[in-house]
């Protein structure tokens, strides 16, 4: 079975590094773990008490995922990281001491279900600036506010917006500004206190550590700098975080000399993906490696194969066929055999889409 190696000190390293450049910059944090899925086994090895007490709560989009982050450790502060759907508010409540918001009636029914609960249930108010995700129009934003005060069981500790997750919008020191202008101008009319400024991902890192923050940036939400050591405002290192923390290996199942042009007539009943081929080719043939994942498991564009020899030829639903030419190294003896392993880079996706399969293998490496 194709493995996934997840090196989780390495992994540790980097979630304790970015609580100490938090710390020194008296910026809050939550930890997003919505990579993993809720994976029990990620949860146990990962969030030992000496990862999680600097982060201020583990968030992540699915309730699954923070109830069984909730049966692992109870003290947990938990932070549901989307605006959640109405009928889904009694589970919200119960599984999330946090929630991020942007609609009013969504609000209500949290309210509501607080209020059978007996308990205070705290929220963030998301707030559009341009990203065209989630968030309260500029326009409405005070009426919005003032409703949302009125309710007795939701608590506002902050104002906060996501970008650069969807378009591409840049967190710029302007953008950052206008949120933060907003956090005042509602304390100013309602004389609340919003604790949180929550503007900050793993995209606007290199802003705080340039200097060129707002200040009153006080809470960020992180997972892909946490977990592959980048900002992906430029895709780079961030700091010295650790950026080799996955690997994929698939297996070859099968290894033959085939023709480079499939054979036969082309229907539209293809369930997979294929690369291009020339028609000129006809009687070329390279050597065909089947490797042992497919489409099932990840997009074949999420990963990128790391013998730069090797080109892609075609994905179906549990396979995944690779051309390795002459299949020689350049000392001229057999390069691959059926039972070798093949190596793959992982993105973001790429590793959440393998960690949510149940036909690949995770396996945990306990090593810097």
């Amino acid at each position: 079975m194709a493995e996934l190696i997840i090196y989780s000190e390495r992994i540790k390293d980097n979630i304790k590094k970015l609580s100490n450049f938090f710390e020194k910059n008296h910026i809050e944090w939550s930890l997003v773990t919505k990579v993993f899925s809720g994976d029990k086994t990620f949860l146990k090895a990962i969030l030992t008490p000496d990862v999680t007490e600097k982060i201020n709560s583990i968030g992540d989009s699915r309730l699954t995922s923070l109830r069984n982050l909730r049966e692992v450790n109870p003290d947990l502060r938990t932070i549901y990281i989307k605006p959640p759907a109405n009928i889904y508010a009694d589970d919200v409540v119960e599984y999330a001491d946090i929630s991020l918001n942007s609609s009013l009636s969504t609000i209500e029914s949290l309210n509501e279900a607080a209020k059978k609960k007996n308990k205070i249930h705290k929220i963030i108010i998301m707030i559009e600036m341009g990203e065209l995700r989630e968030g309260v129009k500029r326009d409405d934003i005070l009426g919005f506010y003032e409703k949302v005060f009125n309710l007795s069981n939701i608590e506002v500790i902050g104002i906060g917006s996501n970008l650069g997750c969807m378009y591409g919008v840049e967190p710029t020191y302007d953008k950052l500004l206008q949120l933060s202008l907003y956090k005042e101008l509602i304390s100013a009319k309602f004389n609340k206190d919003l604790k949180y400024v929550s503007g900050g991902t793993s995209i606007t890192l290199p802003l705080v550590e340039n200097g060129v923050a707002p200040k009153d940036i006080n809470h960020f939400r992180i997972g892909e700098a946490a977990f592959f050591g980048l900002s992906p405002l430029e895709n780079k290192r961030f700091k010295d975080l650790h950026t080799e923390t996955f690997e994929f290996y698939a297996n070859v199942i099968e290894l033959e000399k085939k023709k480079i042009v499939p054979d036969g007539i082309i229907s539209e009943a293809s369930i997979g993906h294929t690369s291009e081929y020339d028609e000129n080719d006809v009687q070329e043939t390279s050597y065909k490696a089947i490797l042992d994942f497919g489409l099932l498991d990840v997009d074949k564009d999420d990963i990128e194969v790391e013998d730069k020899d090797i080109s892609f030829v075609g994905i179906t639903s549990d396979m995944l066929v690779i051309d390795v030419g002459l299949n020689k190294n350049e000392s001229g003896k057999t390069k691959y055999k059926v039972g070798d392993k093949v190596k793959f880079k992982l993105s973001y996706m790429g590793v959440a889409r393998l960690l949510s399969s149940k036909f690949i293998d995770k396996v945990y490496v306990e090593e810097i």
